[in-house]
């Protein structure tokens, strides 16, 4: 074996590895978050933030389940485990907790909006309030 294969295979399992984690990229910006939930058709839009910060904006066909409130894992059992979920808080971090919890408990295709609707209105998209 020569001295240069060892190298080979440490080159090819990085490019594997970057590659696949590229194609499973769970945090999307505003653009690509609105692109993949155009493609998506049958998603479930999670806002994880409080009623009342849902109530002041938030996305289309969003559903409110609050992260912090006390039976979050209650009201999230009716959505369907195999089809994909566009989860989003405030800033990122709440969602991201939930996404977190949501895929140990099965959920397939989660995906989080990253920088949250802050960051979903300063790149003026749109929210609503109905």
């Amino acid at each position: 074996m020569s001295s240069r294969t060892p190298i080979f295979f440490l080159i090819l399992t990085a490019f594997t590895f970057s590659c696949s984690q590229a194609q499973n990229k769970s945090s999307l910006s505003p653009q690509e978050f609105a692109t993949k939930l155009k493609q998506s058709g049958e998603a479930t839009v999670l806002d994880v933030r409080t009623p009342q910060e849902f109530a002041s904006g938030h996305l289309a066909k969003a559903r409110n389940i609050d992260w912090n409130g006390d039976n979050f894992e209650k009201q999230i059992l009716p959505i369907a485990k195999a089809k994909p979920v566009f989860v989003y808080c405030l800033r990122g971090s709440r969602s991201a907790s939930a996404a977190a919890r949501m895929r140990s408990i099965g959920f397939k295709e989660v995906y989080e909006l990253e920088g949250g609707i802050a960051k979903w209105q300063s790149a003026n998209m749109p929210i609503t309030k109905n």
